[in-house]
């Protein structure tokens, strides 16, 4: 498998850290098709692992808590024929989800307020507006 998979900066994927299950895919069947072993499965121990910074992996274990089972995160694979080509799928699934969640949080939004220009002018042209729209009623043509 190409790799290193890199989340994030010089944190690469630890590939002794990562379990494999492989399943049958499901679907419509076919000659050979319901006797390969073409589903992935990718589990890693969010938990358990030293191979991300203790800030990143309090930030993923707090964001992937509703798909953390005991602490291991799953991600399935199975669009593929080849088992091969779903386990690289996996490979990348699971980097791009612990790279958004271990992304620093975005920078708080400071209010702004709209300069009184913009707020005069939205003001004339809703006014001038109304003007044409009110000179179009009452005339008995």
């Amino acid at each position: 498998m190409p790799g290193p998979y890199v989340i994030r900066g010089s944190v690469v994927l630890p590939e002794g850290e990562l379990a494999w299950r492989f399943s049958r895919s499901s679907g419509p069947g076919g000659q050979h098709v319901n006797t390969s072993d073409s589903r992935v499965e990718l589990m890693f121990d969010l938990a358990a692992t030293q191979a991300l910074p203790e800030v990143w992996k309090e930030r993923a274990l707090e964001r992937l808590a509703s798909r953390l089972v005991d602490g291991v995160v799953t991600v399935p694979a199975s669009e593929h024929r080849s088992q091969f080509r779903n386990r690289e799928m996996a490979l990348v699934r699971m980097a791009s989800l612990l790279a958004e969640a271990t992304a620093p949080p975005p920078k708080q939004r400071r209010a702004t307020k709209i300069p009184r220009g913009i707020n005069e002018r939205r003001l004339r042209e809703k006014k001038a507006r109304a003007e044409t729209k009110r000179g179009r009623t009452g005339r008995d043509w």
